[in-house]
């Protein structure tokens, strides 16, 4: 089969095409012949070595298709079988089949295609996680999504709305602009324009906001700390300009702030939670309270350009990748 993979860390020119055998599923995992792979940043941290992985790695996180075949010892009570139409998260979607821990798949209502599966399951779970256990954010409280055009962005703006925040994102353009806005945006910050703290500490009366979600890292950092009202929260879960490394403990006393760096894995670690989850996220998405906003569609040999495309901050929505 045809697969993505990179045998040493760098940009997106280690990406390789290349032939490997065909796997086969262990006795608690799943076979999925892959029709779309989504794109996310943590594809990047992984190819660069920011977050290390054993060489060389097959890239790419989150597949949608038909499965293919099951282990031996996959759960009956999971309800999986050959033909299914699933969402995985599984270690190395960019291929043309992939082998998935039976309980990180989930089956695709027929509203759902495995395009649109492929680029809501990872980034949309991400978002619900964030804002449901990382802050459970409540009706009436005032959220800050920094870069709310993107893919995880939006989904934190459409998932917030949805449970009666007001929100505020941020954006670099106008046009990106209007993209936060028809995500659900109530306020929208130009940062290359105005200084985002200014006019978040005057939409909010100099209180701040109950939580700050923020991917970015580095760059707003303190800016984001800042932000966060009297003993609300800062949710940092991501690195896009690189590792967070001026916020000390002592910072987080002037506010009684409360810093929360999750990971969505650890979250979701048991099926349980895992089908909880995904079924409020689907369920969402069925009554239109989240749609699934496709920013691009890439070949598989050009999962390096996909990548790329992430991380220059010119794409708007989704990107995902057609096997």
């Amino acid at each position: 089969m045809k697969v993505v993979q990179f045998a040493e860390t760098g940009g997106s020119d280690v990406l390789k095409l290349a032939d490997v055998p065909k796997p086969s599923p262990k006795p608690t995992e799943v076979l999925i012949k892959v029709e779309y792979s989504g794109v996310n940043f943590i594809d990047t941290y992984r190819r660069t070595g920011l977050y290390p992985v054993p060489l060389p790695c097959i890239t790419g996180l989150e597949a949608a298709g038909v499965i293919e075949a099951l282990g031996a010892e996959v759960a009956p009570e999971y309800k999986l079988k050959v033909g299914d139409r699933v969402g995985a998260w599984v270690q190395g979607s960019a291929a043309e089949y992939a082998v998935a821990a039976a309980k990180y798949v989930l089956h695709l209502p027929s509203h759902v295609s495995t395009r649109d599966g492929a680029a809501v399951l990872l980034q949309g779970l991400t978002a619900l996680t964030l804002l449901r256990d990382a802050h459970e954010v409540k009706p009436g409280e005032t959220i800050l999504v920094q870069a709310a055009a993107g893919g995880t962005g939006g989904m934190l703006v459409q998932i917030g709305k949805a449970l009666g925040a007001t929100v505020i994102g941020t954006t670099s353009t106008e046009a990106k602009a209007e993209t936060a806005r028809a995500n659900g945006c109530d306020h929208v910050i130009i940062y290359k324009e105005k200084d985002v703290e200014e006019e978040v500490m005057k939409m909010t009366e100099g209180k701040g906001c109950h939580a700050v979600y923020s991917g970015i890292g580095k760059a707003t950092a303190e800016a984001d700390l800042n932000m966060t009202r009297r003993k609300g929260t800062f949710v940092t879960f991501g690195n896009s300009s690189g590792a967070i490394e001026s916020v000390k403990p002592l910072d987080l006393a002037k506010n009684n702030v409360k810093l929360v760096r999750p990971t969505l894995f650890n979250y979701l670690i048991e099926r349980e939670d895992f089908v909880t989850r995904s079924s409020e996220l689907l369920a969402l998405v069925e009554k239109g309270a989240v749609k699934v906003n496709i920013g691009g569609e890439y070949a598989l040999a050009d999962v390096g350009k996909a990548q790329d495309a992430l991380v220059s901050q010119k794409t708007v929505g989704k990107l995902v990748i057609k096997i």
